[in-house]
């Protein structure tokens, strides 16, 4: 299995953990609160792992393209958590989540249009059996 892949499995098993333990977190208080002490703890916590694992000389390396698209990929997220944690303050963590996983469609497509990466057979099949499932999940509601 190639790093990569490994990496991505890790993701998908910390990203189930995050939202459970979010919204046990959120207990009694607002999902705005809960977001913005989350944050910092994310903020602290990567600035740390940064500070042990990048050179020091690659921050030379930083171009303007890299901090504007960098930039505005941090707005984006930021975005994504406010409307998330609003969603999983409100609902179920388990529907949630699941609608939330619909942005492998939103990026399936983008990655295709703005970085042409093909689009195989095995991704529209699987990108079809997302939308399949959210209209399931949709109409559960």
């Amino acid at each position: 299995m190639e790093r990569w892949v490994l990496y991505a499995f890790l993701s998908m098993f910390f990203a189930g953990f995050t939202s459970v333990i979010a919204k046990m977190g959120l207990s009694g208080i607002s999902g705005d609160l809960g977001l913005a002490v989350r944050t910092c703890f994310v903020f602290v916590f990567v600035l740390m792992f940064a500070a042990v694992v990048v050179p020091i000389d690659q921050v030379k390396t930083l171009t303007r393209s890299n901090l504007i698209w960098l930039g505005l990929s941090g707005v984006t997220t930021a975005f994504s958590w406010v409307f998330y944690y609003k969603a999983i303050k409100m609902g179920e963590v388990s529907t949630v989540a699941l609608i939330d996983k619909g942005s492998v469609v939103v990026a399936l497509i983008l990655a295709a249009v703005i970085l042409h990466e093909v689009l195989t057979p095995a991704k529209l099949i699987g990108c079809g059996l997302i939308v399949a499932g959210l209209l399931v999940i949709a109409r559960g509601q």
